[in-house]
């Protein structure tokens, strides 16, 4: 159990199979607290909610307590969050929910109680349902075609805030993916909300980007700092540079390689998270200083690395930044010695504690930290493995990918096929296939693509990623250059492919060729004729 606990009257168990055979022999819910190191609401519910005496002693009585951490279980997660941290969620002891809710001050928890009880009382299991996101068989698949990318791009213009920058009209995200595609389909627009992004959600005194605003001109932001958004937002800004020569992208890209080498370096890889804590940011700099920042979650979860190799990949390409290129290859070498195993990908080893394995959140991360590895450093090892077992093992004959094995109690043995991820893994797959000339991976990220393109003219810009994934699909453009990594044409190459091409270093071809859909679309023997080729002067 996590130290946080330690902070409640609560008996905690630990999520497992035991816990939900206790509550059916004894006849009791199954409360779920979803809580994560980062968020001070956490902390805050277990101090003055469950560290109040009479309500631990209610919930020790009445009910089977499970305190899960949400960034090491993210099947337990993505089934049970209530749309934020800490998710408090009752259930029956089969796994259906009885009723949930974020965060519940002392007198909102003995509110909730009582009406968990009397519907528990009157109805028993019958009382939980299943999520809807449980209750789809599978995604509705349907044609890739270029009609995708044109919805997302209608997407873009409607959803726009041209006021403040940004999508959406309420709480705004960076949306880094989102930021990407617009680089090359409505650069304004993505310019724009970097400059948002950079202006209110940098942290200028610590390093490193907050999660989001919850306002809409980009104020009041939530100032905690998870990994796999930081360096998601890092890359985001190392594509902006390449697009535009902007020299303030390339320094805030520099700033947040920073803030993950020093403050989210654990010596081996890179840490999960930093947490939230609204009195240290109130405190004036010179204050700071004699202050203890806020806590730093050590964890090294394996689908967070995954982004950071990929991040720092790209911004090495870009730059040529040996920090970047050093610190990708630890994180990388990390990453296969201690959570890959013949394909299969460990979500996190902490001691003796080794976490779950085999989920697609982890084996599309990691793979695209890889392949992209592969692109700027030369070296592929672990990237096949990791794509043949997740084929065979999450990817059903439709071409939908599972989140991960359907077992586990609760509702972990339900299959959900998560949008998100998908969208990772058919591009990662997309690179693999060129980077070693097997068409297989094409095809299974066709086939990923073409499992949720029934439902592509009801998708928002969160999901942009899709509409790139597809373009890919229809048109993959690759950029074989017959020199080793490192060379000057592999670094002329890395640097003036646009972010949807697949630099493959050490191809069997002479000088450098551009290929878009098979065919050959142009070629060059030096950095200066490949610069010629490529954009056209």
């Amino acid at each position: 159990m996590d130290e946080f606990a330690a902070d409640t009257k609560v008996e905690w168990r630990e999520w497992g199979p035991e816990a939900f055979e206790r509550a059916q022999a004894e006849g009791k819910p199954v409360l779920l607290a979803l809580t994560v190191r980062w968020s001070p609401e956490c902390r805050e519910m277990d101090r003055k909610t469950y560290g109040e005496p009479r309500i631990a002693a209610n919930v020790n009585d009445g009910f089977v307590p499970v305190r899960v951490d949400a960034d090491r279980r993210p099947r337990v997660r993505e089934r049970y969050n209530m749309g934020g941290f800490p998710s408090t969620v009752f259930l029956t002891p089969s796994g259906e929910v009885l009723s949930g809710a974020t965060y519940l001050g002392p007198a909102g928890f003995r509110g909730i109680l009582d009406s968990v009880r009397e519907s528990w009382d009157g109805k028993g299991e019958a009382a939980g349902s299943v999520p809807r996101a449980l209750q789809t068989a599978a995604p509705p698949g349907g044609e890739v075609t270029t009609r995708i990318e044109e919805e997302m791009i209608e997407q873009l213009l409607a959803a726009y805030d041209e006021e403040y920058g940004g999508w959406g009209s309420d709480v705004k995200f960076p949306l880094p993916r989102t930021v990407e595609f617009a680089l090359v389909r409505a650069r304004d627009q993505a310019t724009r909300t970097l400059e948002a992004i950079r202006t209110h959600l940098r942290d200028t005194y610590g390093g490193g980007f907050f999660r989001y605003a919850t306002g809409r001109d980009w104020s009041d932001a939530r100032r905690e700092k998870l990994l796999d958004e930081n360096a998601a937002v890092m890359r985001a800004f190392a594509h902006g540079y390449r697009y535009t020569g902007e020299e303030t992208y390339r320094e805030v890209a520099e700033e947040a390689l920073e803030y993950l080498t020093t403050t989210l370096w654990t010596g081996e890889a890179f840490a999960a998270s930093q947490a939230g804590d609204d009195d240290y940011y109130r405190m004036e700099a010179t204050e700071r200083e004699t202050t203890e920042p806020p806590h730093v979650d050590e964890t090294v979860l394996a689908d967070r690395n995954g982004l950071a190799v990929d991040a720092l990949a790209t911004y090495a390409a870009y730059t040529d930044d040996e920090r970047a290129s050093r610190y990708a290859e630890r994180a990388r070498d990390h990453l296969r010695e201690h959570l890959i195993d013949d394909g299969v990908v460990t979500h996190y080893v902490d001691g003796e504690e080794t976490g779950p394995s085999g989920f697609l959140l982890d084996q599309a991360r990691v793979l695209q930290g890889l392949t992209t590895s592969w692109q700027v450093l030369g070296d592929g090892e672990s990237a096949e493995a990791i794509a043949d077992w997740t084929i065979e093992h999450l990817q059903e004959d439709s071409g939908a990918f599972t989140d991960g094995p359907a077992d586990g109690p609760g509702l972990c043995d339900r299959t959900q096929y998560p949008l998100d991820t998908t969208v990772e893994m058919a591009d990662a797959l997309l690179d693999l296939a060129a980077l070693t000339g097997a068409d297989r991976y094409r095809e299974a990220a066709r086939d990923a693509v073409a499992s949720f393109a029934g439902a592509s003219d009801r998708m928002g810009v969160e999901v942009a990623g899709y509409a790139t994934a597809a373009a890919r699909v229809l048109e993959p453009h690759v950029l074989r250059v017959g020199e080793p990594a490192g060379s000057d044409l592999h670094r002329a190459a890395l640097r003036l492919a646009d972010h949807e091409t697949t630099v493959v270093p050490d191809a069997d071809c002479e000088g450098a060729e551009l290929l878009v859909d098979g065919d050959r679309e142009g070629a060059a023997d030096s950095p200066a004729g490949l610069e010629d080729a490529l954009t056209g002067e």
